[in-house]
């Protein structure tokens, strides 16, 4: 896992040098691209920090990255230096973060994890349909009680159906016994085709569904399946922190595709989810409609912001992954003594070792003081657990505050 930290000033020189090579609507004899650039009442291409802001020019110019540019050889070529910079990013986060072989993979910068997971789910409904004659009664979603609600809502574009897996209440691990009767039950009644989620760090508690067993029970009855990791919240952290072997990666055969966002760990703007699959299923979302588009579109969203995946590009540039793995490490240590603090005081909670997330049992906090530090309840109305995210704005004063406010807490519920 690397790849080269760059200076600020290699990072300002390559994006200027990209945007030289996308078509400028200013300089150029453009009549038939339905954009511009951003409203120059409002953004000032003249103003003299720009030459220093490789991101706000990018902004400004506003290079649109519709299409996959990672996928056969046509592409859009108005933006292509741009165009280029989000392959080089998509070619870091499967090949470096992910271990997948060179050209065996495609990707692009999506809206976010939300649209990343239902991509892949549209692509594996497709799939099935054209290669087995499936029908749509026929597949099945799996996926755990804890996973993000992406997926049902891709259940419902899709018009496909969910199993919705039990979690244990202490462990939050996938109960296998349930996956496996329900899995069954599923094949006795008139399921022939399952999609597998499967999560590297739920969004509520950080824990990671134990894709081996899970894996090893569908091949053992040889299922035929796809698996997708939904990895948008994990993706930029646990691949740097997992202390056990990792099977999150593209050398496990059995996994097809990730999502992964920009827009959490990397704190990038919001709008930076990162799809990544294997070569030769993008294929099955492609819209033949859309025959205006060079290289035709198989993306959930059409038209994307190229400047969102500058931004990214920029972000794993200036730390390279030694860097990276610094930073996320730092992010864990925080947590880590939080947690040694909640152990020695007795209070319960839940959190994977390898993550930055803690998510505290409703019974050791009141309502007041989880709404003071803003922490997350896993339901606004009748909450069980509230959640403590330790993000790089979470400096080391912040958590001694809480801690001592939740302490003197607990000395008043003891006496």
């Amino acid at each position: 896992m690397y790849w080269e930290k760059y200076s600020y000033s290699k990072i300002k020189s390559k994006v200027f040098e990209a945007l030289s090579l996308n078509t400028n609507y200013r300089t150029e004899n453009i009549l038939g691209i339905p954009g511009t650039f951003l409203d120059a009442d409002i953004f000032y291409d003249d103003a003299a920090f720009l030459k220093d802001a490789p991101f706000l020019s990018t902004l400004i110019a506003n290079p649109n990255h519709i299409g996959v540019h990672t996928f056969g050889d046509e592409h859009e070529d108005f933006f292509k230096g741009t165009q280029q910079l989000e392959k080089e990013l998509i070619k870091i986060c499967a090949e470096e973060i992910f271990a997948a072989e060179p050209d065996s993979y495609d990707g692009y910068v999506a809206s976010g994890g939300t649209e990343a997971n239902i991509e892949a789910l549209w692509i594996y409904r497709n799939y099935f349909i054209n290669e087995f004659k499936a029908k749509q009664n026929e597949i099945a979603v799996v996926y755990s009680g804890d996973t993000h609600y992406s997926i049902p809502k891709a259940l419902d574009l899709l018009n496909i159906n969910g199993i919705e897996l039990n979690v244990d209440q202490i462990t939050r691990k996938i109960i296998i016994k349930d996956f496996e009767q329900k899995v069954e039950r599923a094949l006795n009644e008139r399921y022939k085709y399952f999609i597998i989620n499967i999560n590297m760090s739920t969004t509520m508690f950080g824990s990671v569904d134990d894709i081996d067993t899970i894996t090893s029970f569908l091949n053992l009855l040889h299922i035929n399946y796809k698996l997708h990791v939904d990895g948008a919240y994990g993706g930029f952290i646990y691949p740097f922190t997992c202390c056990a072997k990792n099977s999150f990666t593209f050398k496990n055969k059995n996994i097809s595709s990730f999502s992964i966002d920009g827009h959490k760990m990397l704190q990038a703007p919001y709008g930076t989810g990162i799809f990544l699959i294997r070569k030769n299923y993008l294929k099955y979302v492609c819209t033949n409609e859309a025959g205006y588009v060079k290289g035709k579109d198989f993306t959930l969203c059409g038209s994307r912001s190229g400047a969102n995946a500058v931004c990214v590009w920029m972000i794993l540039r200036i730390h390279g992954s030694e860097g990276w793995r610094v930073k996320m490490h730092g992010l864990i240590d925080r947590t880590t003594f939080i947690c040694d603090k909640l152990d020695e005081w007795g209070i319960y909670y839940f959190r994977n070792p390898d993550l930055n997330i803690v998510t505290i049992s409703s019974e050791f906090i009141s309502s007041s003081l989880a709404k003071k530090y803003h922490l997350v309840p896993d339901s606004h109305h009748n909450p069980e657990w509230f959640k403590i995210v330790v993000m790089p704005h979470v400096r080391q004063g912040i958590i001694d505050d809480f801690l001592i406010e939740l302490k003197n807490e607990q000395k008043q519920i003891k006496k």
